[in-house]
């Protein structure tokens, strides 16, 4: 029996906890490492399991969608969630939390490799963009749901146990949603076999989106793991930034379906492009209030990007299937982890350099984070260029009547 509603709202629960992992997990830190005597370096490494566990969970799910089904992905997700959460709010130990917080970070990683391709199967065209839309909706509006718990929960003096349990609630809940449910087949002949995956994978079109979600993916997480950070010296409150950012996303994700229907996926993912570069650039030159336009801007330039990508795979390059959906999502994860040092090493450089023209303190940190800022710009600026070709490109492949088949090209 398959009821897409049903299937459309377990992915919902089930992407609110993998964003609910992420922002209360962020929020309990502090009283995490209090409490069990951890360092900043250790804590660090706890949540890099987070990120490991993403991606890896995410290719082979892709791997294996068409064999074993998205039903049995998902029921695998459960489990490791659960036995995540469970292993976490019992860990005793530095190691545990490193093992829990990788089974947390699979499960995660299998929720994307199972939910994007069904949507893709289950809907068409605008519709298909839609749901992809207010799928992924769910992962900034999970994160601000996490972190307005996390805060209430940390003011009213609850442990940090007790905000690791609140996952367990839409954990459960995806779970009963998914129950009896059957998963819809591959709707393109050839989507559903490895070989019909690699040979549409290998195609120009799939390889530019390769690198062009490198791009989107580090022009959102990057400016966001950095920008509160250097935010917090210029006169702006930085979590008042983080909800008004992951709010105005979930908002506009929710009406992406009448964006793209209205502009079409590679027009919606070009003015992306613009607001992004924008919105970087107006944080790395403006403090005070103007930080707070800043993050409009930027939070409308980032938020189509992650599911517009996703949708505009499924929709022109559909032969890649479930594998190329989960390639694309990984690489967008690996992209940000490796980016991730490397503006690091630009904020030593950039306060080194700050540092030898007299700044000080608050001032110093300000002035070396801006600059950091202003090298960031480069990613989405990168991409008006790269969005421009692949709208003019898709405009002449319609013109020709081609848009149904784009891995033809």
């Amino acid at each position: 029996m398959t009821n897409p509603q049903r299937l459309f709202y377990g992915s919902c629960f089930a992407l609110i906890t993998t964003a609910l992992s992420f922002s209360i997990r962020a929020g309990i830190l502090a009283q995490l490492g209090e409490e069990m005597s951890l360092s900043a370096q250790q804590l660090g490494f706890i949540n890099s399991m987070w990120f490991l566990g993403f991606p890896i969970s995410m290719v082979i799910g892709g791997l294996i969608y068409h064999q074993v089904g998205g039903k049995v992905i998902m029921q695998f997700a459960f489990v490791v969630h659960a036995l995540g959460i469970i292993s976490t709010i019992y860990a005793g130990s530095y190691e545990a939390l490193l093992i829990s917080t990788l089974l947390i970070g699979l499960g995660n990683g299998c929720t994307e490799a199972a939910c994007n391709p069904m949507i893709a199967d289950t809907y068409k065209g605008v519709t298909m963009s839609k749901m992809m839309n207010r799928f992924h909706m769910w992962f900034p509006g999970g994160i601000v749901i996490g972190s307005l718990v996390s805060k209430f929960m940390t003011d009213a003096g609850m442990s940090w146990q007790s905000q690791i349990w609140v996952i367990m609630i839409p954990t459960i809940l995806y779970a009963f949603f998914f129950f009896g449910q059957q998963w819809p087949k591959a709707k393109v002949e050839g989507a559903a076999t490895l070989k019909g995956n690699l040979w549409a994978m290998k195609t120009p079109l799939f390889l530019f989106m390769f690198v062009c979600m490198a791009l989107t993916a580090i022009s959102e997480f990057g400016p966001q793991q950095w920008v509160l950070l250097i935010l917090a010296k210029s006169g702006a409150q930085p979590m008042l930034i983080l909800a008004l950012v992951t709010g105005l996303m979930a908002v506009a994700r929710y009406f992406g379906g009448e964006a793209v229907h209205q502009f079409s996926t590679t027009g919606v993912l070009l003015g992306s492009a613009i607001l992004a570069t924008i919105g970087i650039f107006l944080f790395s030159t403006q403090t005070g209030a103007m930080a707070y336009v800043a993050a409009i801007v930027f939070a409308l330039g980032i938020a189509y990007f992650w599911p517009n990508m996703l949708g505009f795979i499924a929709e022109y390059i559909p032969k890649s299937g479930a594998l190329g959906l989960s390639i694309i999502g990984a690489v967008g994860m690996f992209s940000s982890s490796i980016f991730q040092p490397i503006i690091g090493r630009w904020i030593d450089s950039d306060r080194a350099a700050m540092a030898a023209q007299g700044y000080t303190g608050d001032e110093l940190d300000l002035m070396a984070g801006q600059a950091t800022l202003g090298t960031m710009v480069l990613f989405p600026l990168i991409l008006v260029g790269l969005f421009t070709v692949l709208y003019f490109w898709m405009r002449n492949q319609e013109t020709k009547g081609d848009s149904t088949d784009a891995e033809v090209a």
